[in-house]
């Protein structure tokens, strides 16, 4: 259901954990809103077994979300081959839009990173054999990501760069390579000015806005519970980096998460 007026924006939340425990006791308060501020669609991203299936769950229970299915690296020392088929079979769901959220996570190391690297070429592997995207994580890693992407490039469906934290160098190789780049919350801080040069250089097509709710919340609701509404300020602080009507980039990013994910997209529409 789409209750936003209709000389609105139209806008995609790539990136939300609607799967969250903090959205528990108000979910359909926050979808309203979404629809109210103009989200027309939101991809809620597995992480786990357990948060994938509630992502197949909020798809089937809300029209406006979409899902995606993967183990992050976090939970990479839980990947085995069991694990691997259920993530196989949560991915036939209709809505599913991709695999993911995978990659490698060197800040925290909650998992060995030999056992990352192995979840993470597995899913690669995994979304290649399924012809979807994939959701890349990368937190002081990439490098390590890079090397792996490009060793699988000719294989890989596409995918993006959620919360992109590179600089403008690396933010070319992800160019390089065919990947979007996800822009969230912390384009709207005083201290992203590095972030902000990697959204003026990146060509309007590539990017992706994302909220990574409940996380990273933008200005001016920072320190708060992020949600998908929100992403609205993500795509106006693009607007004044590119000196471009905030239309322009609300079209331009709509459109590319569509064709991302335009197989399964189009199918479940």
């Amino acid at each position: 259901m789409n209750t936003h007026p209709a000389n609105s924006i139209t806008l995609i939340d790539t990136h939300t954990h609607l799967n969250d425990d903090k959205f528990a006791l108000d979910l359909d308060e926050v979808i309203q809103r979404a629809n109210e501020a103009g989200v027309e669609r939101i991809i809620v991203c597995g992480y786990d077994l357990q948060s994938s299936r509630d992502a197949n769950d909020l798809a089937c229970k809300f029209d406006c979300v979409y899902a995606t299915v993967g183990v992050h690296p976090h939970d990479a020392k839980s990947y085995d081959k069991e694990v691997e088929d259920a993530i196989v079979e949560l991915s036939s769901h209709p809505k599913n839009l991709a695999i993911g959220e995978i990659g490698l996570d060197f800040h925290y190391d909650f998992s060995p990173r030999d056992k990352q690297a192995a979840a993470f070429e597995a899913q690669i592997d995994l979304a290649a054999r399924l012809d979807l995207p994939i959701v890349v994580h990368s937190r002081e890693s990439n490098p390590e990501v890079m090397n792996i992407l490009r060793s699988r490039a000719a294989d890989i469906s596409g995918g993006v760069f959620h919360c992109f934290s590179g600089d403008s160098d690396f933010a070319k190789s992800v160019l390089d390579i065919g990947f979007y780049i996800g822009i969230d919350g912390p384009v709207t801080y005083k201290a992203s000015q590095k972030l902000r040069d990697v959204v003026g250089m990146c060509p309007l097509d590539r990017l992706l806005i994302e909220t990574d709710c409940p996380y990273l919340t933008p200005v001016p609701f920072r320190g708060k519970r992020n949600e998908p509404a929100y992403v609205r300020y993500v795509a106006e602080e693009i607007a004044l980096i590119k000196g471009l009507a905030l239309h322009d980039i609300a079209s331009a990013t709509t459109q590319n998460a569509m064709r991302l994910f335009a197989g399964r997209a189009q199918e479940a529409a």
